[in-house]
C-alpha cells in the first residue's frame, strides 16, 4: 500500500493520506505538531511575492481559495511537476519521501545571511509507517534534515565557492499514523532512522541533480 496518493494540479501539489496523520513541521501556516490528512505545496513565481508581502497571510488565503485550509502548507518556486519520490525500508520500518528541490537561494550553514535574487527551496514530506512519540518525531525530523544536507554536500556543488548545505527557506514535514504503542526512538541507530535517512537522501539527491542539470553547474 502506498503511503499517500499524489495529485499535481498547477498551482498545487497535494499528498493525500487515507486517514488523518500526526505531523511535525515548521510550515509557515501550521508549524509544530498538527493532525492533518494532506500536505499541500503551492507553486509561486518570484513576482507573486513582492517586497513587503505577508507570506503567511498570502499562503493561507491561496490555500483557502482552493479548499485546502486543513492541509499542512508548503510554498515553492520550484516547478511542482518536477517532484521526486523515494522509499526505503530498514527492518520492519518503511519511510517514503516526497520532495521538491530548488536551489535558487542555496547557502552554507554558519555563513552570514545574504540577500538572494531568485527563489528556490527544498520542501520534504517524510512519511513513517508506524506511530511515533513526540520525541521520535523530533529525532525523525533531525534525521531528515541531516539527509537533506548530506545529499547536497555529496553533490559538491559550489555556486559561491563553498559546498551548499540547504536553502534559506527549506521546510520539512514528518508524518506518521496515529496508534499505540508509539515508537519512542527514531535516531541513527534505529530502523526508523535508517529508513527516514535513506528515503530523504535519495529524494533530495534526485531533485538536486535535476535542478543543477537544468540551471548549470
Amino acid at each position: 500500500m502506498k503511503a499517500f496518493s499524489i495529485r499535481c494540479d498547477n498551482p498545487v501539489l497535494v499528498a493525500q493520506f487515507e486517514r488523518p496523520h500526526a505531523m511535525l513541521s515548521w510550515s509557515l501556516t501550521r508549524p509544530g505538531f498538527a493532525v492533518a490528512s494532506r500536505v499541500a505545496w503551492l507553486y509561486v513565481r518570484n513576482d507573486d511575492l513582492p517586497l513587503g508581502l505577508d507570506p503567511v497571510r498570502f499562503l493561507k488565503e491561496r490555500m483557502s481559495s482552493m479548499g485546502l485550509d486543513d492541509a499542512v502548507h508548503l510554498m515553492t518556486s520550484r516547478d511542482i511537476r518536477k517532484h521526486h519520490v523515494a522509499e526505503a525500508s530498514a527492518g520492519p520500518a518503511t519511510a517514503t519521501c516526497l520532495a521538491t528541490v530548488g536551489l535558487g537561494n542555496a547557502a552554507r550553514v554558519g555563513t552570514a545571511p545574504t540577500p538572494h535574487e531568485c527563489g528556490g527551496t527544498i520542501n520534504l514530506l517524510v512519511h513513517v509507517d508506524r506511530p511515533l512519540s513526540q520525541a521520535a518525531f523530533v529525532e525523525a525530523i533531525s534525521i531528515a534534515t541531516q539527509a537533506r544536507t548530506v545529499a547536497l554536500v555529496d553533490q559538491e556543488w559550489k555556486p559561491h565557492g563553498e559546498v551548499v548545505t540547504g536553502t534559506g527557506t527549506d521546510c520539512i514535514v514528518v508524518a506518521a499514523p496515529p496508534g499505540d504503542p508509539e515508537e519512542q526512538f527514531a535516531g541513527l541507530h534505529t530502523d526508523i532512522g535508517a529508513a527516514v535517512g535513506r528515503a530523504a537522501y535519495d529524494a533530495v539527491m534526485l531533485g538536486a541533480k535535476a535542478w543543477i542539470a537544468e540551471h548549470g553547474a
